[in-house]
């Protein structure tokens, strides 16, 4: 336990450092250490982590097209909202909705297939995990704002 509240503490040390701007370089540090982080929290096995930071990279990076996808087709379509008409804000919504439901459909596939491959349980502590891990970050941020 002292040894997940050093990492942590180092770990938020370095993100006061960062910038937050989303440069490669500093979400190549926070990617790291939220690598570090889940690595940590869930304690896989030499043949869990092999097959599971394929199968999470994987999903991680199908999540970041779609985010790209919302912000590039979606929110930057609706900083001329006052000018669309009602059609176009119809269609704009169909696609956003399209979108959810992509997002959720790939993360119900995704937390399936890692319950076959770690287990339930572990699943579950990826989940708080992530969850904890964008929580810390938000207070780093709050505090460095302060």
């Amino acid at each position: 336990m002292k040894n997940i509240n050093k990492l942590l503490a180092l770990a938020f040390l370095l993100i006061g450092s960062i910038t937050f701007a989303q440069t490669g370089a500093g979400m190549d540090k926070i990617k790291s250490l939220k690598i570090a982080f889940i690595t940590e929290r869930l304690n896989l096995s030499s043949e869990e982590a092999a097959v599971f930071w394929p199968v999470y990279n994987e999903h991680e990076a199908n999540l970041e097209a779609l985010r790209l996808e919302e912000r590039n087709e979606i929110r930057g379509r609706l900083r001329n909202f006052q000018n669309m008409s009602d059609s176009q804000i119809q269609n704009l919504m169909g696609e956003f909705l399209a979108l959810q439901e992509e997002r959720n459909d790939r993360n119900i596939a995704f937390l399936k297939r890692m319950t076959n491959l770690i287990s339930a349980r572990k699943t579950f502590l990826l989940i708080k995990a992530e969850d904890d891990f964008k929580k810390r970050l938000l207070q780093q941020i709050q505090k460095r704002r302060q």
